[in-house]
């Protein structure tokens, strides 16, 4: 494995009734923020689980953050990585404030269970509001739309100074306006000193911010392709990677959406 690598998976491949991953070959070095893209049913989550080692490989090995999965503490080491999901949205006490949910990333818990100091408070506030959430302060997690949750819980990742964070389809769920504001607040996070290694997981090229320079493209358990942004969102690439052609039409800054060619 590279000195500079965040990830690494050699010859990985996973099988539980029937092959899910064959074979993936990825590494993700310092520096660099990546996208996986995939259909339903490619493997995304099963990838992520894996690296977050809720999983172990059939085969093939597995490098996050110097530690190779099979010789290190697991546990230990997912306190270095954040994982930001909607499926755990549900899972914090509605009554608590903003700020006490982002408080709870710093030790790791659902809810706070931990005594803490003032300083620890200012910390969890001062960080939501650098990520554009100041007028979240106070409110109950019960009355946040889940793009404020989302925002929310990048917060908390944050506060556990994680080196590794994915973010798993942050977007799914969103309306148009959310869905903005929420990547308004992620292109935020990638200006922050010394902010984590970026891994990025979505359906849509339109969610692809410029902060984004590589793309691997996981189709049928498979890497269909991985490289720069601009090898990968190309139209002849992408036609053959989806089901039937497609057309790529630009949005701005370096953002583009893709649609049926027949359209």
């Amino acid at each position: 494995m590279a000195e500079d690598a965040v990830l690494s998976m050699e010859n990985v491949s996973f099988e539980r009734e029937k092959m899910i991953l064959q074979n993936i070959n990825w590494t993700l070095k310092k520096g660099e923020n990546w996208v996986l893209m995939g259909l339903n049913g490619a493997g995304k989550t099963t990838l992520l689980s894996l690296l977050y080692g809720d999983y172990w490989a059939t085969t093939g090995k597995i490098n996050v953050l110097g530690e190779t999965f099979g010789k290190t503490n697991v546990l230990e080491l997912k306190k270095r990585i954040g994982l930001i999901s909607t499926a755990i949205q549900s899972q914090f006490p509605e009554h608590h404030l903003a700020q006490y949910i982002v408080l709870s990333g710093k030790f790791g818990t659902i809810g706070i269970h931990n005594d803490f100091e003032q300083s620890d408070l200012n910390e969890a506030i001062n960080l939501l509001e650098k990520l554009g959430g100041s007028e979240l302060i106070n409110k109950q997690y019960r009355v946040l739309s889940q793009g404020q949750r989302q925002l929310v819980l990048i917060a908390r990742a944050l506060l556990g100074n994680p080196e590794l964070l994915i973010l798993d389809e942050p977007c799914n769920g969103l309306d148009l306006f959310a869905r903005e504001s929420l990547l308004v607040q992620i292109n935020k996070l990638a200006q922050l000193p010394n902010h984590p290694t970026l891994l990025f997981v979505s359906h849509y090229t339109e969610e692809i911010l410029p902060i984004f320079q590589h793309v691997m493209l996981l189709k049928n358990g498979k890497i269909f392709a991985q490289g720069t942004r601009s090898e990968i969102l190309t139209e002849s690439l992408l036609s053959k990677f989806y089901p039937k052609p497609i057309k790529i039409i630009p949005i701005s800054n370096q953002r583009i959406a893709v649609y049926p060619a027949n359209l």
